[in-house]
């Protein structure tokens, strides 16, 4: 152990290390603690896919983890993602893949999988669907440690952090490029409608406080202006805008009425798409030298092509002064900040509540 640890030379690496490395106590030990749960897609997974698949993921090897020393671990970014920081705001271990062999939880649990979507149509390896059943699986395992009524008390007062929506839109964008406004529409309505519909099951299971961060700027991030040349001056793509606004819009409706409907349902929206386009199009004011390229990555805005691999890239040399990390997310710098706004911002950002006020929830 100590070994290991003294590899740790950086202060979030050390971090890192300590949650990889450290023993965890289990549910029975942790009987006051609120637990965090990730439900989401690849700017959340921390690294699940590697344990679902023989393709071999780019983000299993450097650069990826490049800010940790190297130390790869499958998430997307140089270092820590979103959810890691908010473990640590909640004064949690940095929750480790659900699928990895051998893991056992007491903080709670992240089923975030890269290329997850919504819809069964467009889920990546593991859908979303599927990690709900996983998160039924662990409350299931509480209840055979600490009994029903005590699992039922601690799920209760539990959060639950989603990120989903973007890959419903990538994919139906790519695959009906020429969709009327009607379909468009109908699309969306079909997102919010099965994603309303899995937070109902969840609330059912005994979760009653649900954050969930809106879909961010489809449009501005590298990969997907990379494919559209003919846009200038970092302009971003207008169909992929259309359709975040549309879903944004109609998700804050969708979990207002859910308030309505069940009672001691509490939530959080994290207005991603501002707080992201804020530091793509002026990054200087949020301590950052480029928001409209990525760090690492080929071709326009270094966003065309895969970063890592065995494929030819190029690679900044510091990753701290990015935004973007690869062609669609983010650095461990913007993580940081990101969190930050998750747990602790105001209401016109994270609202009605923001993180740190559903964990003070009884």
């Amino acid at each position: 152990m100590a070994t290991t640890l003294t590899r740790c030379n950086h202060f979030l690496l050390a971090i890192l290390c300590a949650a990889i490395f450290n023993p965890i106590r289990t549910y029975a030990e942790r009987k006051d603690q609120k637990l965090l749960f990730i439900i989401g897609d690849s700017l959340f997974d921390p690294g699940n896919n590697q344990y679902t698949t023989a393709v071999h993921f780019p983000t299993t090897s450097f650069p990826y983890g490049m800010t940790l020393n190297n130390h790869s671990t499958g998430r997307f970014s140089d270092g820590l993602i979103v959810p890691d920081f908010i473990a640590l705001h909640a004064n949690l271990s940095i929750l480790r893949p659900f699928m990895k062999p051998g893991v056992k939880f007491s903080g709670g649990a992240n089923f975030a999988s890269g290329g997850a979507g919504v819809l069964d149509q467009y889920n990546g390896p593991i859908d979303f669907r599927t990690q709900t059943i996983d998160l039924k699986k662990v409350i299931s395992s509480m209840v055979k440690e600490v009994g029903e009524a005590e699992a039922k008390k601690r799920v209760m007062k539990s959060v639950l952090l989603f990120s989903l929506g973007g890959n419903d839109y990538f994919s139906y964008n790519s695959k009906y490029p020429n969709a009327t406004g009607a379909q468009k529409i109908q699309h969306v309505n079909a997102v919010i409608a099965k994603l309303t519909s899995g937070i109902k099951d969840l609330y059912n299971i005994g979760l009653r406080k649900i954050a969930i961060q809106n879909v961010g700027p489809l449009g501005c991030y590298p990969g997907t202006r990379s494919e559209h040349p003919e846009l200038v001056n970092g302009a971003c793509v207008p169909s992929l805008q259309a359709y975040a606004a549309q879903h944004n819009k109609a998700l804050a409706e969708a979990m207002k009425k859910l308030e309505t409907q069940l009672p001691g349902f509490k939530y959080s929206i994290f207005d991603y798409f501002h707080a992201l386009s804020a530091r793509i199009h002026n990054p200087t004011r949020y301590g950052f030298k480029v928001g409209l390229s990525a760090c690492c990555g080929s071709g326009l805005y270094n966003g065309a092509g895969r970063c890592g691999g065995d494929q030819n890239y190029s690679l900044c040399s510091n990753p701290n002064e990015y935004v973007l990390f690869d062609g669609g997310h983010h650095t461990q710098r913007t993580n940081k900040q990101l969190a930050e706004l998750l747990w602790n911002g105001i209401p016109k950002m994270t609202g009605p509540y923001n993180m740190k006020q559903l964990f003070q929830f009884a």
